[in-house]
Parts: C-alpha cells; sequence; structure tokens
C-alpha cells in the first residue's frame, strides 16, 4: 500500500513541475542518427522477449532510430522507476502502464505527450475508429481523442477442466452459464473427482468487482465509471455486489470455491487440475497451454439472472503505452514511426495471436479469422465475443478513476475480510466505499490544482 502511495504521490508532484526544465529549452540542435528511444515495460518471460523482437523488427526497417526495450519487473515497478527517472531528469521516451494506471496518468497531462496529437503532428495515419470501442473507449479524453497507444488488452473469461467435466458426468460442449450453475457443476465435480474446490479465479478486483459490474450493467462509479469527470463516486456497496460477494464468501466456507490470492496467484490450482473451473484473463491462454496436462475449454463470464436477463459486455485489463513529456522533436518524430509500425494490421495480429491479448483493431480481428486463427484455437474468439456482446453502456464502457491502484487494493481488503469470514459482505464493502472515496476526493484535488 506504502509503495502505490509513493507511485500516486510522484505522480502528483510530477505535475506540479517536473517538466519546467522543457518549458524554456534552448534551441534543439541537428540530431545525430541513430537517435535512440527506451521503451520501459511491465511484461516479462515471453511476452517481454516478444516486445524485444517487434522492436528490433522495427530497428532492421530503418537506420535512424534505434528502440531498445527495458523490463522493469511488473507495471507497476515500471511506474515506480520512471517516477524516480523523472525527477532525475531522465524519463523513458515510452512507458507501459496498466489499465488501473490509466486515471492518474490522464490527470497529470503536463506529464505527456498525447498519441493523437503526436500522430497528427508527425503525419502518420491513426485510424481509432479501427480500434474496438471497448478499448478506444478506456483510452481517450471526454472529447474522444485517443491519449495512449492501446497495446495489451485482455479480458477475464471462463476456463475449465474439460476432462473433468466428462468425469462429473458433466457436457463440456454446455459449460455453466450462470453463477447457480456454476455452484451446481461444482457440487458434481468435487462428488465426482479429488479436487481442492470447484472455481477459483485470478486478479479478485477485475475479474469479480469490475468486469462483475460491467457484465451486470451496474455502475461501479458514478458519472460512468469516472469517464465524465473526475468528480465520481464509488457505488459498487449496492444489493448485487454485496449478494456475490457475500455468496463467494459462502462457497469459501464450503469448499466450493477457493481464494487462490491477488494477482496472478490462482494459476497454479487450474494448471495443476486441483480445481476445475478458473476465471482468468484472456491473456493466461499461454500459460494454461504451457502448464496444463488436460485438455481445457473457455466460454463467457457467468452472470447472476436475477440481477439481469442476460449480460452485458465485459471491459478490458492489460495497458497500454505513454509517450512522456520532454525529449526532443526528432525522439518524438521515431516513436510516431514506431507506433505506425505497431498500429499496422499485421503486427497486430501477430501479436494477439502469440500473446493471448485482444486484437486491438478490427481490421487485425479480421485478418485473425482470414487466417483461420480461430478456427484451430477458439478460446481467443470468445474472448473478443465477450468483450464485444453488446454496444456498451455507461456501465461497461471502461473505468478512469484517479488512484484507482490503492483503491483497488481497498476493494481486495474487502473481498478477502469477507472471503475470510471476518466482516460481512457488506460491511466489507462499505468500507471499501468510503476509503475508495477518500482517495477519489484527495486525487480531485490534486488534479483541481
Amino acid at each position: 500500500m506504502r509503495r502505490l502511495a509513493l507511485l500516486v504521490a510522484g505522480i502528483a508532484v510530477l505535475s506540479a513541475g517536473a517538466f519546467v526544465f522543457a518549458a524554456g529549452a534552448p534551441e534543439e540542435p541537428d540530431p545525430e542518427y541513430p537517435l535512440e528511444i527506451e521503451m520501459w515495460i511491465g511484461l516479462g518471460g515471453e511476452l517481454g522477449e516478444r516486445i524485444e523482437d517487434m522492436a528490433a523488427d522495427f530497428n532492421a526497417m530503418q537506420d535512424r532510430f534505434i528502440v531498445n526495450v527495458i523490463e522493469q519487473g511488473d507495471y507497476e515497478e515500471a511506474m515506480m522507476s520512471a517516477i524516480a527517472a523523472y525527477r532525475a531528469g531522465n524519463q523513458p521516451h515510452i512507458l507501459q502502464v496498466y489499465e488501473v494506471g490509466t486515471g492518474t496518468m490522464m490527470g497529470n497531462p503536463e506529464v505527456i505527450y498525447p498519441v493523437h496529437q503526436l500522430m497528427e503532428d508527425f503525419g502518420m495515419p491513426f485510424d481509432t475508429d479501427d480500434v474496438l470501442e471497448q478499448v478506444s473507449a478506456y483510452y481517450s479524453d471526454l472529447d474522444g481523442n485517443m491519449i495512449s497507444f492501446p497495446f495489451n488488452s485482455s479480458t477475464p473469461i471462463f476456463y475449465y477442466n474439460v476432462e473433468a467435466f466428462e468425469q462429473a458426468g458433466l457436457d463440456p460442449d454446455n459449460p455453466p452459464q450462470t453463477w447457480p450453475e456454476v455452484e451446481e457443476a461444482a457440487q458434481a465435480l468435487l462428488e465426482a473427482g479429488d479436487y481442492t474446490a470447484g472455481l477459483t479465479f485470478q486478479w479478485p478486483s477485475w475479474t469479480q468487482m469490475e468486469n462483475f459490474s460491467a457484465w451486470h450493467d451496474v455502475p461501479l462509479a458514478t458519472r460512468a465509471n469516472g469517464l465524465d469527470g473526475w468528480d465520481a463516486e464509488l457505488v459498487f456497496n449496492d444489493d448485487a455486489r454485496v449478494k456475490h460477494v457475500q455468496q463467494l464468501a459462502d462457497w469459501a466456507q464450503e469448499g466450493i470455491f477457493e481464494y487462490g490470492g491477488r494477482g496472478g496467484d490462482a494459476g497454479p490450482l487450474f494448471n495443476t487440475g486441483d480445481v476445475p473451473m478458473y476465471i482468468a484473463s484472456s491473456a493466461a491462454y499461454a500459460g494454461i497451454e504451457a502448464g496444463a496436462d488436460f485438455e481445457f475449454s473457455a466460454t463467457f463470464l457467468p452472470y447472476w439472472p436475477d440481477i439481469v436477463d442476460g449480460p452485458q459486455n465485459s471491459i478490458i485489463g492489460g495497458g497500454s503505452l505513454w509517450v512522456m513529456d520532454g525529449h526532443t522533436e526528432a525522439e518524438y518524430e521515431g516513436i510516431a514511426e514506431f507506433f505506425d509500425y505497431l498500429n499496422s494490421t499485421e503486427v497486430q495480429a501477430d501479436w494477439h495471436q502469440f500473446s493471448g491479448y485482444l486484437p486491438v483493431t478490427n481490421s487485425a480481428w479480421e485478418l485473425s479469422r482470414e487466417q483461420g486463427f480461430y478456427d484451430e484455437i477458439p478460446i481467443h474468439n470468445t474472448a473478443i465475443e465477450q468483450i464485444t456482446l453488446n454496444e456498451p453502456t455507461d456501465n461497461s464502457r471502461g473505468l478512469r478513476l484517479g488512484q484507482f491502484p490503492q483503491i483497488r487494493n481497498e476493494i481486495l481488503d474487502g473481498m478477502e475480510a469477507a472471503f475470510a469470514g471476518d466482516m460481512s459482505a457488506q460491511a466489507a464493502l462499505d468500507r471499501a466505499v468510503e476509503r475508495g472515496n477518500e482517495l477519489l476526493r484527495e486525487f480531485e484535488q490534486t488534479v483541481a490544482r
């Protein structure tokens, strides 16, 4: 929690004047090519290596710019490192920021160069109409201008162990669609096999609060979940969310649900076969494929039929690329060219097919379909169909809330207290809403200054 508080405070300090040195900068000398461009990312492993390969491809295509990809640990560590770099005056050119940091970044425009302005300034095509609406809404300002470059977007889906379903007499071609059906399936699975629980999930706030809210078309916060203004207030302590969290808590006590921890910590529970149903990111596919020795499939998220007649649409996770202020015009030209390369249909489709992240553009989605990718791996189309299931509403376009990483921790504290039986769901969510709204008001005052 302290690291997140320092992170947000650091961003606020930046907006107060970290880039004053750039305001009266002397005339730039003629650039000496090739110019180096630093791109800091919060992804490691095979995904990080793939991004390095993409940069290497761009570097080989021309001789004026060299993009160096530098892994900074996870997303939070990347932002912390960026704050320290800003204070030292050696900030990166490009920073990958997770989606929950979007509000904080947009609330401090002094530290960024909006991507729509960058592409326009250097005459690069940037067809935002081709970007999936559920993605563009997340990263655009109130006027519809794209502020950051959407790069790795995901959405949670419902994975299940096909072999476990067959053993329990369940039809793997007809998986659960509602939460009551999930409970029934879990009970059948536990009776038929030696499992530690029937269900688990990763990223609890993202999957069970943020996406649950969008999927059931109920607001996480007012003002279109913050997309329409910084004066939003959290409202997720209503009957719908209390019912869901309390049901999960009851299932935890009954052994139907097993809590796997924050972040992606629950992954091994599914991959080892210990828990046969798993709500996780669409981008978790590669890890499951590499780690599981059983056949698995995926379907849409379940919904409560007494809350809605049918689901709405899910929202994204992942991250986007932000262009940092304080660099030279020549370097910005290189960034614009690199983004033009990343935005090509072929590169977008290749990244989508390799990573399991959503295709950010409709054209990449169509190319992947034409190439037969979804015939080979239908799971990836499941994620896209789910996030585009219906026209987004104010409750399902996305989120833009300042200090949301801290707010998410308040949500997680409440959920964990309920799961452990230390608090009722109502009391836990009431506390999270109260503390979260205090954070929103703090951020609103910072932005107002």
